[in-house]
């Protein structure tokens, strides 16, 4: 499809596809620590509890890239 194989498309959907629903995961977890009235600290503990999946995504990429290179 317009010239890529499978594999580059997986790559690109993986990549930039999670990332972005990542950044929209973030958001909802801003929103939520917004409508609760949450404070820092309770912010500080949503983002933790909530966005902590993440972290791995985010340091396979960087392992990634690191053996990569």
């Amino acid at each position: 499809m317009f010239g890529f194989n499978e594999e580059q498309i997986a790559w690109f959907g993986l990549t930039f596809g999670v990332g972005a629903f990542m950044l929209y995961m973030l958001f909802i977890v801003a929103q939520l620590a917004w409508e609760s009235k949450a404070g820092k600290f309770g912010t500080f503990v949503l983002f933790l509890a909530l966005a902590f999946g993440m972290l791995g995504f985010v340091a396979k990429g960087v392992i990634q890239w690191v053996i990569d290179k």
